[in-house]
């Protein structure tokens, strides 16, 4: 299976995309994580993007704040998906990072969540991922059914607080 990256920006990312990090233990999905910036580190950055496919990963997930140039950065030095995390930050509560992740030129795209949303960016990865292992593709199941099992049973105990 191919690994999954996960870049931030910096380390006062890290709360939001732990949550990433929990959904791929949770599947058995490999990944590793680093801290560059798009702007203080552009050439580690750079360099990391360069190198990603034949290092293993098959997806790389970039979280940044503010300006979030970051994903658009890692994505315009590979072919490998990029999933974008814009991070809730600064006077605007994250959407200057959600336009700036979101509004790429054609070529170079990046896949968008939710603000804060690195859980869906993970399950993105995976889905990825989960086109070519059957496994995997198992697990993205059985994930959806335990959800589906948990909304159900708060529904059945607030039926039955309301009898």
């Amino acid at each position: 299976m191919k690994k999954a990256a996960v870049i931030m920006g910096s380390d006062s990312d890290l709360p939001v995309v732990e949550k990433a990090f929990a959904v791929f233990e949770e599947l058995g999905v490999p990944y590793e994580a680093h801290i560059f910036s798009a702007h203080r580190t552009p050439e580690e950055a750079r360099k990391f993007a360069a190198e990603a496919a034949e290092k293993g990963f098959g997806a790389i997930l970039c979280a940044a704040g503010m300006a979030a140039h970051l994903a658009g950065a890692i994505a315009a030095g590979t072919v490998l998906p990029v999933i974008g995390i814009p991070i809730k930050s600064g006077p605007l509560g994250g959407m200057d990072a959600l336009l700036s992740t979101v509004m790429m030129p054609p070529g170079i795209p990046v896949a968008t969540v939710a603000i804060d949303g690195a859980k869906n960016a993970a399950y993105l990865a995976a889905e990825i991922f989960a086109l070519e292992d059957k496994q995997l593709s198992r697990r993205l199941l059985a994930a959806r059914e335990k959800a589906a099992e948990q909304v159900l049973a708060k529904d059945a105990a607030l039926q039955e607080k309301n009898k």
